[in-house]
């Protein structure tokens, strides 16, 4: 029996690769002026509904060499399944512009060259800042935010 346990274990995708919470995504569409805090204090993204925190994402923000920058900005237009920068030799999918179209984002986890994501990179969400910048989040969390938050949404990031 504990080998089918270890086996079942072994099997699960790392937590960095799953969604920050058990419970579901909320509904973009069934939530009430929808908008996202970003806390670089808690590294953490706080998806706003309802008049309520609907959602809780761990995160990773920028370094003190290369801060996330703190204010108020909404989503653009900008959003792509994947990239690669060759300068920091990292790149990330799932990424949505919220600064400067395309240079600061939501993304996954950074992947390397080969597309392979870096798991030694995934330790700090949630944890500490260790980004360009960008906001890092789980890869599940980061294929949400791709595939859900509307152009024009309100980002409050402090």
């Amino acid at each position: 029996m504990n080998e089918v346990k270890a086996a079942a274990t072994q099997t699960t995708a790392p937590t960095w690769m799953q969604p920050s919470q058990k419970i579901a995504y909320p509904k973009w569409s069934k939530m009430s002026n929808p908008w996202v805090y970003v806390s670089t204090k808690n590294q953490k993204v706080y998806i706003h509904g309802n008049n309520k925190v609907m959602y809780t994402m761990y995160c990773s923000t920028g370094t003190k060499s290369s801060p996330t920058p703190k204010g108020t900005y909404h989503i653009q237009r900008e959003r792509g399944l994947s990239f690669y920068n060759p300068f920091s030799k990292e790149g990330a999918n799932y990424w949505v512009s919220w600064k400067d179209h395309g240079v600061y984002l939501f993304h996954s986890v950074p992947v390397d060259r080969n597309g392979n994501y870096i798991p030694s990179e995934a330790k700090f969400l949630g944890k500490k800042p260790h980004s360009h910048g960008c906001i890092r989040l789980s890869v599940a969390d980061a294929k949400w935010m791709y595939q859900t938050i509307p152009y024009g949404t309100k980002i409050v990031i402090k």
